[in-house]
């Protein structure tokens, strides 16, 4: 079975393991540090997996994304300020529960509803992607093609703050990807003389500068400090609001496997991502609700929706990669990066060339559940509570440093620093352009691919763009991306009040 495989792997390495339960300390203090995004954590934390063997380099990145999912709810509720976008759903409940004293009852709520939609998620992975991967390893390129572009359709449709700010984001990574030699003439291709660009674009510095840096310059330039501006509130009335009585875990339980479901159907569609699932479920929760009115006030049902599916995203957004080499979000998109600097191959027969690996990862991440359950659930506040005290605005200076120093220990490439400043120089401007950044990386990262993909389709045909037209899988995935276009022409919903733009 592989999951006990993968259990036999993480436990025989102390490197995996250990890596496991720091990236999982990582995301929750990391998580919980207002304005630090889990994309800008993970990129930062890339050039050490030079360093690690590759279970290890996974598990921390894996991680760090699913404990940060969690750790953005602890300020969302305490201060009134979500550690990441998709908190502010988890913030609308959260909050007020705080200011009449029952943030305890609200914290474990989040903790619980987390760890249950996660875990839910994570079987889903382990028990349905190596079955669907099997299905994808009978495509062949023509389909590859298909589906490659059909992500882009739906990348670029809904990751953009408009249409085009999307495919201006996808077709500048594609272009990017282009830069290097070409694999089959040996030509150069947008390299302008400059030899360090003979072997393509480093992944390290593109994703350090777009995710990180560009992160430092957009806090630069708005000249804000970061620390909350709301203290935690007073002790609680009585001893049940410092808990979750088994009465409120009964009477919430329907909603949280409903929310996961939802989390999980929308954690598998390239694009949309768990801001997105959080307030589907939420809005889905209030709707049923037969008591609306209490909504907005401190209603733990809606604590329970927004971390169940916030949560429930994790493990279903790696279907799509590890089935069909398609990166859905953006920490499936570095966790590829990572992959792709190990040499696993992204894609259904990763299952067969890294199996220990691969189930290594899964264990490590029902590791990283239990964990950080134990430690939120008893410690969220004392998290709180330290944050409080930080010195956030030291947060950025101390960032800005260390990704030259990482990004220079990954090759000791002066030029690799050079390029970084680029990026974070692009990515700022893009950020002020509302371009999508994730859009723009995942492009990046899955160029090489379409590229290779496409040759090889015009090679078994001579009839051009006909080979697509004759294979109905590859058809299909046309007509699904020409179609999700169509949708999003015709309508695109406006977030909620309280939802922060992406």
């Amino acid at each position: 079975m592989g999951i006990v495989d993968g259990f036999a792997a993480l436990f025989s390495s102390w490197e995996a393991v250990a890596f496991a339960l720091l990236g999982t300390l990582i995301g929750l203090l990391g998580g919980a540090v207002p304005g630090l995004s889990s994309g800008a954590m993970i990129a930062l934390l890339i050039p050490l997996t030079y360093y690690l063997n590759p279970l290890a380099a996974l598990a921390l990145i894996y991680t760090v994304s699913k404990a940060s999912d969690f750790g953005g709810s602890i300020p969302a509720i305490l201060f009134n300020t979500p550690g990441t976008p998709q908190a502010s759903a988890t913030q609308i409940e959260g909050f007020p529960l705080t200011q009449q004293g029952k943030q305890g009852k609200a914290l474990r709520m989040a903790v619980i509803a987390s760890a249950q939609g996660d875990f839910c998620s994570e079987l889903l992975l382990i028990f349905g992607a190596a079955a669907l991967a099997v299905v994808a390893s009978k495509l062949g390129p023509p389909e590859f093609v298909a589906i490659y572009l059909c992500a882009f359709a739906v990348i670029g449709g809904l990751l953009g703050k408009s249409l085009l700010t999307g495919f201006l984001s996808v077709v500048l990574g594609l272009a990017l990807s282009l830069v290097g030699t070409d694999p089959i003439t040996a030509d150069d291709r947008f390299t302008f003389g400059i030899d360090e660009l003979l072997d393509g674009i480093e992944l390290v510095p593109v994703l350090l500068g777009t995710f990180v840096l560009a992160e430092v310059f957009e806090q630069a330039a708005r000249r804000e400090a970061l620390t909350p501006d709301q203290a935690i509130a007073g002790r609680p009335q009585r001893p049940s609001d410092n808990y979750v009585t088994l009465g409120e875990y009964r009477r919430v339980l329907p909603t949280m496997i409903r929310s996961t479901g939802i989390g999980a159907a929308i954690g598998m569609m390239p694009g949309l991502g768990s801001v997105v699932a959080c307030f589907v479920a939420y809005s889905e929760a209030k709707r049923r609700s037969k008591t609306p009115e209490t909504w907005g006030k401190g209603e733990i049902e809606g604590i329970a929706a927004a971390e169940a599916s916030n949560n429930a995203t994790s493990g279903a957004n790696l279907i799509p990669l590890l089935t069909l080499g398609i990166p859905g979000s953006t920490a499936a998109a570095l966790l590829s990066g990572v992959m792709l600097i190990h040499g696993i191959e992204i894609g259904p027969n990763v299952f067969k060339s890294s199996h220990d690996v691969i189930y290594g990862v899964f264990a490590a991440g029902l590791l990283c559940i239990a964990t950080y359950f134990v430690v939120g659930y008893w410690g969220s506040r004392y998290i709180g509570a330290l944050i409080a005290k930080f010195p956030t605005q030291m947060v950025y200076p101390i960032i800005f440093v260390t990704c030259y120093v990482a990004v220079f220990a990954t090759r000791q490439a002066i030029f690799d620093m050079v390029v970084m400043t680029a990026f974070g120089l692009l990515g700022f401007a893009m950020k002020r352009l509302e371009m999508s950044i994730p859009a723009f990386v995942i492009a990046f990262i899955l160029g090489p691919g379409l590229e290779r993909a496409m040759r090889q389709s015009f090679l078994l045909d001579d009839s051009g763009v006909g080979i697509f037209l004759e294979r109905p899988v590859a058809l299909g995935f046309f007509l699904l991306g020409v179609l999700a276009l169509a949708l999003r022409l015709r309508r695109r919903p406006n977030p909620p009040a309280d939802r922060p733009a992406e």
